[in-house]
């Protein structure tokens, strides 16, 4: 579709329009799907027939006098997680597992939790009804003990059914925001333009966007709309998860890239939490890994803030923070994961934070100019190829 963009001239784009044509290229060659599949949705009578199943699992082994026990994918070993540069981070397809028996101190309590859920999950997609994960930990909070325990236990049965989560009918509350040049139908037909907007359950989209920026921090997002960043650059899409991403908001970035195949970019701070944030867009996670394919956009690349850009732009020392050992840990154990291998000028930056033993966020951009971040580094990073 030709057209001139707004507020800018059409040239502007020239290098992300490139930068489009190779991902574009990239997926003509490696095929549109990525090899092994990724969990598709399953339909209600699917996932009741799995958790039948599971119980009649249990009724058979107390009718043999034996104790009953849920086999689950170890989701938390290295051995079981395989990288693929076109799917990032998942689970190989026969790894080991882990029990949790009714019999045993250690694991009784756990198996009555997973039971207890399991039978919660089966009243709300047997009357197709939907409960948050803070609806579940509430039924029960004293017993639960804290939200944590939920959550794992609902990754643990989406991995034991071998079904995505939101196919379970329960739902996370969204934190994440959206900006930009964006349409959207809600699945109750509620239309959205997204000038600010809540990530939710979308349909339909359209967008005439050139890029999307994936922005760290809420605290920078709303900066970058004060400074009409989205307007001046239009047409784009801006997300932020603030902070580490949900899983809504994973989905909507997923969805994005699946609909549009328009490059994506993360605007993070230059220390090991931010490289961490972006990892889990590009490539996923250890604890979500069952359901890489449906999450992971391995075509994200790495716009800002650069820790080679701090030295670039003279930008002074006491505006920097020292790393801390905890921050040294988490550069230590990014360095040593299978996808760096792929990816030396990611290497080459955390390098050069290593050694520099100093981090800095994204505000230290203010002390070249209060609105230097949106109308200089990003126009600039973006005109230019300034990415990663």
């Amino acid at each position: 579709m030709a057209f001139t963009p707004r507020g800018l001239e059409a040239s502007f784009f020239e290098v992300l329009d490139q930068h489009r044509a190779f991902l574009l290229a990239a997926l003509k060659r490696g095929g549109e799907e990525p090899a092994g599949g990724g969990m598709s949705l399953a339909s209600s009578s699917e996932v009741l027939s799995s958790i039948e199943k599971i119980i009649q699992d249990i009724v058979t082994s107390l009718a043999r006098n034996e104790a009953p026990a849920f086999t689950i994918d170890n989701r938390s070993s290295w051995e079981n997680i395989k990288f693929e540069d076109s799917v990032g981070l998942h689970m190989v397809s026969h790894c080991t597992t882990r029990k949790i028996k009714s019999d045993s101190p250690k694991s009784v309590k756990n198996f009555a939790l997973i039971l207890k859920i399991l039978s919660m999950i089966y009243k709300l997609v047997q009357s197709n009804t939907y409960a948050t994960k803070r609806d579940i930990y509430y039924t029960d909070s004293q017993l639960f003990g804290n939200q944590t325990v939920v959550d794992n236990i609902i990754n643990d049965i989406s991995c034991m059914l071998k079904v995505p989560r939101r196919s379970l009918h329960i739902l996370s509350t969204s934190k994440g925001l959206i900006a930009g040049d964006l349409k959207y139908l809600e699945e109750d037909g509620t239309k959205v333009n997204c000038t600010r907007a809540t990530v939710s359950i979308i349909m339909y989209l359209i967008t005439d966007a050139k890029f999307l920026l994936i922005v760290e921090k809420d605290a920078t997002f709303q900066r970058l709309l004060d400074d009409n960043f989205c307007n001046k650059m239009s047409p784009c899409i801006m997300v932020t998860g603030k902070g580490v991403p949900d899983l809504n908001t994973r989905l909507l970035v997923k969805k994005l890239w699946d609909t549009f195949h328009i490059p994506a970019f993360t605007l993070v701070d230059a220390d090991p939490h931010g490289i961490e944030i972006m990892c889990i867009y590009k490539y996923g996670s250890m604890a979500m890994s069952f359901e890489a394919h449906n999450l992971t956009v391995p075509a994200i690349r790495w716009l800002g803030l650069l820790p080679s850009d701090i030295k670039r732009l003279n930008i002074p020392k006491g505006t920097l923070i020292p790393l801390t050992k905890r921050d040294q840990m988490k550069l230590d154990s990014i360095l040593k994961r299978p996808y760096i291998t792929c990816q030396p000028f990611w290497r080459k930056e955390m390098e050069i934070m290593a050694d520099s033993k100093m981090k800095a966020e994204i505000q230290a951009l203010t002390f070249l100019s209060s609105d230097y971040l949106s109308r200089v580094y990003l126009p600039n990073k973006l005109k230019f190829g300034g990415w990663i």
